[in-house]
C-alpha cells in the first residue's frame, strides 16, 4: 500500500520535477527516453516506472523484443551505438560511484551525442532517478488492470 501521495503533499515540488519531464519529452528522442527510463527503473526496482514506461514505450511503437532486452542490454544485438551509450550511461549515473562516471563510459557517450544532447540525456537520468526514489520509497504500485 501506498504510503503517501507526494503529488497532494508536497504539489510545488512535483510540479517542478515534472517540468523537468515535460522539458525532456520536447527534447530527448523519445525512443532513447523510453529506453534510459527502463533501465534505471529496472536497475532501482521501482515496478510502478518500470510498467509504466515499458506500457508506454508499447503504446509508441516499441517492440516487446526491445523492451525485454534492456535488462541484459550489452548482450542484446537490438541497440545501436546511442542506445548503448544511453544504456551504459544510465547505469553508471543510476550507480554512481566514488570516482563518479568512468572516461570510456562519459567518452563513448560524449563521442556519439552533441553537448546538448548529452546535457539533456543527463537530466533525463536524473531525472527518473528522481521519480524512483519517490515511487520507491512511497511504495507506488502499479495499477493492477490497466
Amino acid at each position: 500500500m501506498s504510503r503517501m501521495n507526494v503529488a497532494a503533499v508536497a504539489p510545488e515540488a512535483y510540479q517542478a520535477v515534472l517540468g523537468l519531464e515535460k522539458y525532456l519529452r520536447t527534447n530527448v528522442d523519445h525512443t532513447v527516453l523510453e529506453l534510459v527510463k527502463l533501465r534505471a527503473s529496472m536497475m532501482n526496482g521501482c515496478a510502478f516506472c518500470v510498467d509504466m514506461h515499458s506500457r508506454e514505450a508499447l503504446a509508441a511503437g516499441e517492440s516487446s523484443r526491445r523492451l525485454f532486452a534492456v535488462a541484459a542490454w550489452r548482450e542484446a544485438p537490438f541497440f545501436d551505438e546511442r542506445e548503448r551509450a544511453a544504456l551504459a550511461l544510465t547505469e553508471a549515473v543510476t550507480r554512481l560511484g566514488e570516482h563518479g562516471v568512468p572516461d570510456d563510459v562519459w567518452d563513448a557517450a560524449a563521442k556519439v551525442w552533441s553537448e546538448k544532447e548529452l546535457a539533456d540525456l543527463l537530466i533525463a537520468i536524473a531525472t527518473i532517478n528522481v521519480w524512483n526514489r519517490i515511487s520507491v520509497s512511497t511504495r507506488t504500485e502499479p495499477p493492477v488492470e490497466v
